[in-house]
């Protein structure tokens, strides 16, 4: 069940990857703003109705606000920032470690399967990784990537690694708060941050779209906050109460497997070579990470 999950999360969690080519007339700031601001209020009315049943003190809302920020608001603005300075190959090279970098950490934790025997999921990750960002270099021709990009993208590592982490330990903490109500108290703090953002995002280049073209942005970060935030989210702190971070950290791979998948519908073509090798790395990534894990139970 916690794979499922976890599967299921990197299924809807791609389609983020996709959308921005349906409103590619807006920025990514305003993309940005109005997705979270759109997670804030559906999830509001969702969560209202059990909301006496929540007992949240000020230490779990703390927690709430500043994980709200980590994978949320601080991670989007790092890798958009990143993708802008030094370009989407770099970006994704660096954030495709992400997998690697939460196994690694939950690899310290007491009862943790041993770095050994996880060594063989780490290779197939990297190397499915390096494979995609080899593919999109040479696809875009030479890379731009400057210091800022790369010190944006390293930025947006930490952030959602930590995220991943302090998420999870929450999640383990608070037994009494499912893992759907985790996600919907996660959506009204971040669409309550997105304020910040919306004033000035949402009413940037205004004049510069016609009354069609908000519509249409309105469907797209709709469509983003109920399926990527709100669904994709829940599923993964499912898997992340279900599966130890050594196992869910390789589930974050999906979301690139995915990515690539729905890429792939959207361009009317089949995989190249080499990303049907980075894609048969990323499943024997993830089989072996479980194979691994099975053995030590």
């Amino acid at each position: 069940m916690g794979v499922a999950c976890g599967v299921g999360a990197g299924a809807v969690w791609g389609t983020v990857f996709v959308a921005p080519e349906l409103a590619a007339d807006f920025t990514p700031l305003q993309l940005s703003a109005g997705r979270y601001l759109a997670y804030g209020l559906i999830s509001l009315p969702l969560l209202w109705p059990r909301r006496r049943r929540l007992a949240l003190g000020r230490a779990e809302w703390g927690a709430l606000v500043y994980l709200s920020l980590l994978g949320n608001i601080v991670y989007y603005l790092l890798l958009a920032r990143a993708v802008q300075e030094g370009g989407v190959a770099m970006t994704s090279l660096v954030i495709g470690f992400l997998p690697v970098a939460v196994t690694l950490i939950g690899s310290r934790a007491r009862g943790a399967v041993r770095l050994g025997a996880l060594l063989p999921s780490l290779v197939f990750g990297a190397a499915g990784i390096l494979l995609i960002g080899w593919d999109a270099l040479a696809a875009d021709g030479a890379s731009r990537a400057s210091p800022l990009g790369f010190l944006c993208a390293v930025g947006a590592l930490a952030s959602w690694t930590a995220y991943a982490v302090i998420n999870t330990r929450w999640l383990m903490r608070l037994e009494g708060v499912s893992a759907q109500d985790w996600s919907l108290l996660t959506g009204v703090v971040t669409g309550a941050e997105a304020l910040v953002l919306a004033a000035a995002a949402l009413t940037l280049g205004a004049g510069e779209h016609a009354a069609l073209d908000w519509l249409r942005f309105a469907g797209v970060v709709a469509f983003m906050a109920a399926f990527a935030s709100i669904l994709g989210n829940a599923l993964w702190n499912r898997a992340s109460r279900l599966l130890p971070l050594t196992l869910s950290g390789q589930m974050i791979l999906f979301e690139t497997l995915f990515a690539l998948l729905y890429g792939f519908l959207w361009e009317g073509r089949g995989p190249t070579v080499t990303e049907l090798a980075a894609m048969a790395c990323v499943g024997a990534s993830v089989l072996t990470c479980v194979r691994a894990h099975r053995h030590a139970a």
